[in-house]
């Protein structure tokens, strides 16, 4: 049954409700590819199979007696960042190697209650730190459209999986572009939702006042889908907005005559390549022939949005990390000699260099004497930049530009040099910073890698930024292109 994946999650609902093919045999397929493919790419942590092929079977009895939802039966994977009952669940660090969770994430089990089964557990960034998929634990993921290339992080291994259509969708978090940036350098489709859209609660926190999960798949309906799915209200969650969800496939055909689209000045500027820049003027061109006007926007605030981040993420990082301080649970040293000893051999063999580096930022911007000059400076220019898209979104619907100022790079390229790597993200942390619904779809290719186009929204727009991906999809190939090899 060859032909299965290259179905999107909306089609293969339709094909277990038509009875087309059952839950069990359509996991075994993807099964089987994850068998084939993940050893090269290691796109996944932990494979699930059993448990997988026991939730189908009851799917397929839920099929069979009329009493299945619409995503019944639906085989995705998992990032390693959401605790899964019963399942290790590592965060990509040696710190968590040993971690079984005792509890389901609230995003764990909405999808599980639609019916949804899940294949495994998809590598990362070691606590969700990282634009490139390399400073897992468990060592790098592989772009499966080139593996010389990285995948983009820290959401690589999701993106990964659905790239090699090892799953026709997976769960991902976005604190600075992790879910849109690996969309953009795989061909994906990847959705931020506005903070607070879905629950924290169980998501191993890296950046609270940034991190929100997500999702990564094959179109924009498939999005629609899976964001019905997970958003809503969490008790259990404090930023959990209480507001009501709205059947995000509803609108995804409505017209865009008299759309406006802000192009953001800042994002074509210096910094962006030249070609991938015309991909996305040419993507723009689609949408004016669909009746959308365009309008140039500039937010003067947002080049400061990396220094910002990297100021207020660090420091977060720094005090949910104390958590793990070899006590409790997860990785502890062998023989400490005292207390002291306990805590610094575990947290100095536990982490690795990336997230001791954010560690020790954080703590200095939060220490006496810094914290005014850094952090409390850093959360004024927030303010700032989340002023200027407000006033943005005065003047237009939503707005449009590149995801990443490149293709996807060598492996290796960047991991000597944290600046350049951190300036992957230039073009996605405004919107973590303003806490913004954001996505990234396919518009081209540039010497066979794909490139990202962005659309960000006001808060709560996820239906408007689904309809504009979705529309552009109908017009358009891009997102149904497969890798070479992954056919």
């Amino acid at each position: 049954m060859t032909e299965l994946h290259h179905l999107t999650l909306a089609e293969l609902a339709v094909g277990l409700k038509a009875r087309r093919f059952s839950s069990v045999e359509l996991t075994q397929h993807f099964l089987s590819r994850i068998e084939r493919f993940n050893p090269a790419l290691n796109a996944l942590i932990t494979v699930t199979g059993e448990q997988a092929l026991q939730a189908a079977a009851k799917a397929d009895q839920r099929l069979a007696s009329g009493a299945a939802t619409p995503m019944t039966g639906l085989p995705i994977a998992h990032k390693d960042i959401f605790c899964t009952d019963g399942v290790l669940t590592t965060c990509g660090s040696k710190m968590l190697s040993n971690f079984i969770a005792p509890y389901d994430a609230t995003v764990v089990d909405r999808l599980s209650q639609a019916g949804v089964i899940t294949l495994g557990k998809a590598n990362m960034d070691e606590f969700a730190m990282g634009s490139s998929n390399e400073t897992s634990w468990y060592g790098p993921v592989k772009n499966p459209w080139d593996l010389t290339k990285v995948p983009g992080g820290s959401s690589g291994g999701s993106a990964a999986v659905v790239a090699a259509r090892m799953a026709p969708a997976s769960t991902g978090t976005d604190t600075g572009g992790s879910i849109r940036q690996p969309a953009a350098l795989t061909s994906l489709t990847g959705i931020k939702p506005t903070y607070g859209r879905v629950s924290r609660y169980g998501m191993i926190a890296f950046a609270s006042s940034l991190d929100q999960a997500g999702t990564l798949t094959l179109s924009a309906e498939d999005a629609a889908m899976m964001l019905g799915a997970m958003a809503g209200f969490d008790p259990r969650d404090s930023t959990s907005v209480d507001a009501p969800v709205p059947d995000y496939t509803a609108s995804l055909d409505q017209p865009l005559a008299g759309l406006k689209i802000g192009l953001l000045k800042e994002f074509f500027e210096k910094g962006l390549d030249e070609a991938n820049g015309k991909l996305v003027r040419d993507a723009l061109k689609v949408y004016e022939a669909l009746g959308a006007k365009l309008v140039e926007v500039s937010l003067p605030n947002l080049p400061l949005s990396v220094p910002t981040y990297y100021v207020v993420a660090p420091a977060e990082c720094s005090s949910n990390l104390s958590r793990f301080d070899g006590v409790r649970f997860g990785y502890r040293c062998e023989k400490p000699v005292d207390l002291l000893d306990l805590y610094k051999r575990s947290r100095g063999e536990g982490f690795g260099a990336e997230v001791k580096r954010r560690i020790m930022t954080g703590t200095y911007v939060l220490s006496a004497g810094y914290y005014d000059a850094y952090y409390l400076k850093a959360q004024k220019i927030r303010r700032l930049i989340a002023d200027d898209f407000e006033r943005a979104f005065g003047e237009v619907d939503v707005l449009i530009g590149p995801t990443s100022p490149t293709p996807a790079f060598d492996i290796g390229a960047q991991t000597d040099d944290p600046i350049t790597m951190y300036l992957n993200d230039i073009y996605t942390i405004g919107a973590n910073l303003a806490g913004l619904p954001a996505m990234s779809i396919p518009c081209g290719f540039l010497g066979g890698l794909p490139v990202g186009l962005q659309i960000i929204g006001p808060h709560f727009a996820e239906a408007k930024l689904l309809n504009v991906a979705h529309r552009y999809q109908q017009e358009t190939q891009w997102h149904k292109q497969i890798p070479a090899g992954y056919e």
